[in-house]
């Protein structure tokens, strides 16, 4: 591999570990390799191979198309979906709060991941310690994110760089949405698509968004077992 592409997916890896809000050390643990190596990776030192490429895909989801050429979207544009049952609950994990992403009046981040609202945690392969759950309620969304699912959400670091085509979190001035957000033809806007071909796009002018948390996974609790 030529240095200056070998040196561009080191770019690139370390802007997923950035993301990610993680170290070399859990970053190795995550995918799977030895830190040393690792480290060599990412100074140059060793050369990229194909398999460590691979590691990446698999354990992370990542694109591979992105890591080598910067082209499509980092992860794929339906995030990881799982299906839990009753019980699964622990007390160390990714934190389930009790509370509804697309329903009430909006609040602001603290607000809803208060420590109060924490009602349990979740124990799941490749998920982002830095992920919170909550519950999303109706059907715009569906049947990717049906009524009464949960939601992994990540916060995002830097607002103005948009994975188009993900689905995001939106927090607004009076309510909180979840959507794909897509490419408007005027840059200072973009438009919230949903899943269910009944609800029309929407047109939201890119100031007018507080927030926005990366929906990186989809839980669909299954009660009947």
């Amino acid at each position: 591999m030529e240095p200056e592409k070998n040196a561009e997916i080191i770019a690139r890896i370390k802007y997923l570990m950035k993301e990610m809000g993680v170290k070399q050390v859990q970053f190795a643990e995550r995918i799977g390799v030895d830190t040393s190596n690792l480290s060599k990776y990412l100074n140059g030192h060793m050369p990229l191979s194909d398999s460590f490429l691979n590691r990446l895909v698999v354990n992370l989801g990542v694109s591979k198309e992105w890591l080598l050429d910067g082209t499509d979207l980092p992860f794929a544009k339906t995030p990881a979906q799982v299906e839990v049952t009753d019980g699964t609950l622990a007390n160390t994990g990714t934190p389930v709060y009790d509370v509804d992403a697309t329903a009430g009046v909006a609040s602001g981040r603290a607000e809803l991941f208060a420590s109060e609202n924490i009602i349990g945690w979740v124990n799941l392969p490749n998920m982002s310690p830095n992920c919170r759950i909550v519950r999303v309620s109706g059907d715009s969304m569906a049947p990717v994110i049906n009524d009464g699912d949960f939601i992994a959400v990540r916060e995002v670091s830097n607002l103005s760089q948009i994975y188009w085509g993900q689905i995001y979190l939106v927090q607004l001035d009076d309510f909180r949405v979840v959507k794909y957000v897509r490419r408007h033809s005027d840059p200072n806007m973009v438009v919230l698509r949903s899943e269910n071909p009944n609800y029309d796009d929407m047109d939201v002018r890119r100031a007018d968004i507080h927030e926005m948390l990366l929906v990186q996974h989809i839980l669909h609790l299954n009660t009947r077992l």
